[in-house]
């Protein structure tokens, strides 16, 4: 069992205990353990395995979340969750999810309206009958009608992170299959959409049974959906995720590679070009029109090329701006992870990170950055002990030690995300702004104020000149919580005038700015800054799921400010 799905195991714990009323400081050490283990860069069975360290050692797991992923990592289940499993039906549990809602209050209607799903929760609220419980009202049913919508979606798809966790369990798992030749993963994974609904996996195979033999003996597979005699296998992984595996043959792979990645919109166009030339394309091949005979299709490479195009990059593959590059043939040369020299938030023991500045810094030389900027919140987020003013001195006056301590090897950068007041303004005076090296913009309070006062929040951040990014532009967390309100088009004008910088923040539960908004901020030459939002030393990992959104907006290196080696970057900042 990975380290998602252990991290899935408590947290659904924790709501169903939430549910029930249990302890909350039970409920929240199991929600503080699984986001610890799902930000672990080493899975939690090697760590068990390994008699000279204990998983109870990593801060935020302790002794009982250590023996209860034992206990999953052996049998794959914990008795405990199935026993709440068969107390709390999943439908019911599903109404916990819904933002603005929560398990007490899901709990009351539960027990006092007989409410037993989201569908049953909806007609309550249009029916009037949620706002009519005491502790209710009008506007928190409708802020209930507001969230189902999230929340079904949470229920249909996963995050790309997630995705990703589990395609490599797959891959790792069919690699020791004999009888597979080739393996990739196609679909809106392959794609980098920011969530992904199910896994295809095609495979060329010498021997079509031991592969699909192979595949139904994965180790989380709960249910075999379907089996074709040759070409298709569907199983269920954990409560609900498919995974369709497709087998074809060798001179095919390319063509059912391309047509299996979609999006289908994007074939769509690459057939009209086909039909054009006289030619079709399906996931067998291309073929010409005129006698059925085929011209390609056992690479992605043929597949393009017979249309007069160059492979076209996974990720571009929405029928945005990718054929008309591709025409022109100015394809982005796309960024890479490795194209990557700075982090410029992140956050440590002194507000809600689990790492000290030095643990940061020596985290971020082992993955090849030459320069950090610690930004821990400022004292508005007080549920983050974010600090005053004169804390925030005291730990730049550390930095300025630190720094040569490291001299030659890592540059810390002196920095703070500070929160934009609800009222406007921020939440540190200039004269402390004044002394930063790097000062983030955010807002964490007032999310839900109208759009035009949400705006001038950010616009009035923009025009401080001690503000360097506005960062997570626009407040979402998928599947959690929608964008808040804002005038995306002025902020991004406003940051044109300014020179400001935004953030594309990596966390996979962020993916903020999205890809269509980066893209925007490209078009108009907006340096972005991709940053990990780490609260520990293992959070610098997710960098990752940033690129690959980066990816999809078409960025390249130049188009990231963060790319620029240590002398340039500090160049660019005292230019600003």
């Amino acid at each position: 069992m990975d380290n998602s799905r252990i991290a899935d195991v408590f947290d659904e714990l924790a709501d169903l205990l939430e549910f029930r009323g249990e302890n909350p400081f039970r409920i929240r050490a199991y929600r503080n353990g699984a986001h610890v283990i799902r930000d672990l860069s080493e899975s939690v069975a090697t760590i068990l395995a390994d008699p000279q360290r204990k998983l109870a050692d990593i801060p935020g797991i302790g002794e009982t979340l250590a023996e209860k992923s034992a206990v999953l990592v052996d049998t794959g289940t914990l008795p405990q969750l199935e026993t709440l499993r068969q107390e709390i039906p999943d439908s019911v549990i599903a109404m916990v999810r819904v933002p603005g809602l929560g398990a007490k209050k899901a709990s009351r209607l539960h027990s006092e309206l007989g409410i037993d799903s989201l569908n049953a929760l909806r007609a309550a609220c249009e029916a009037g009958s949620v706002a009519k419980l005491k502790g209710f009202g009008a506007k928190t049913q409708q802020m209930i009608l507001d969230g189902l919508q999230i929340a079904q979606a949470a229920g249909e798809r996963v995050y790309w992170a997630e995705a990703d966790a589990l395609a490599q369990s797959i891959r790792d798992h069919m690699a020791t299959c004999k009888a597979v030749k080739k393996l990739e993963l196609a679909g809106s994974y392959r794609r980098g959409r920011e969530t992904v609904g199910d896994l295809d996996v095609l495979v060329v195979a010498t021997d079509r049974q031991a592969a699909m033999d192979h595949f139904e003996s994965y180790p989380d597979r709960s249910q075999t959906i379907a089996r074709g005699e040759e070409k298709k296998i569907s199983i269920r992984v954990g409560k609900a995720f498919q995974v369709d595996m497709r087998l074809v043959e060798d001179d095919q792979f390319g063509a059912a590679l391309q047509y299996f990645t979609g999006s289908k919109e994007h074939n769509v166009h690459l057939r009209r070009m086909a039909q054009a030339k006289g030619l079709k394309i399906n996931e067998y091949g291309v073929f010409r029109e005129s006698d059925d005979q085929r011209v390609g299709g056992q690479s992605e490479e043929e597949v393009y090329s017979a249309v007069g195009l160059p492979l076209i990059p996974p990720e571009l593959r929405e029928d945005r701006n990718e054929f008309d590059w591709a025409e022109k043939n100015c394809l982005p040369d796309l960024i890479t992870v490795a194209a990557m020299t700075g982090d410029l938030h992140m956050h440590t023991s002194a507000s809600d990170g689990t790492a000290t500045i030095r643990e940061m810094a020596d985290a971020a030389i082992e993955r090849g950055l030459q320069y950090i900027a610690i930004t821990d919140h400022s004292k508005r987020v007080s549920m983050a002990h974010g600090l005053d003013a004169d804390r925030l001195l005291d730990q730049w006056r550390m930095i300025d030690e630190i720094n040569r301590e490291y001299e030659g090897r890592l540059v810390i950068l002196k920095g703070i995300e500070c929160d934009i007041l609800e009222k406007g303004g921020m939440d540190l005076p200039d004269d402390c702004l004044a002394q930063a090296d790097w000062v983030l913009a955010s807002i964490h309070y007032g999310q839900r104020q109208g759009r035009q006062q949400i705006t001038d929040r950010i616009l009035g951040a923009i025009e401080n000149p001690h503000v360097d990014c506005i960062a997570h532009p626009t407040g979402r967390l998928i599947n959690r919580r929608e964008p808040y309100e804002v005038d995306l088009d002025a902020v991004m004008q406003a940051a044109v005038r300014s020179g400001t910088l935004l953030e594309l923040n990596a966390n996979p539960a962020r993916l903020d700015l999205n890809d269509t908004h980066a893209s925007a901020a490209k078009r108009l030459r907006i340096p972005i800054v991709i940053n990990t939002d780490a609260h520990s030393t293992d959070g610098l990992d997710v960098m990752r799921y940033g690129i690959k959104q980066a990816r999809r907006a078409g960025l390249t290196a130049n188009d990231v400010l963060n790319t620029l080696p240590v002398d340039q970057f500090l160049a660019r900042l005292r230019k600003s």
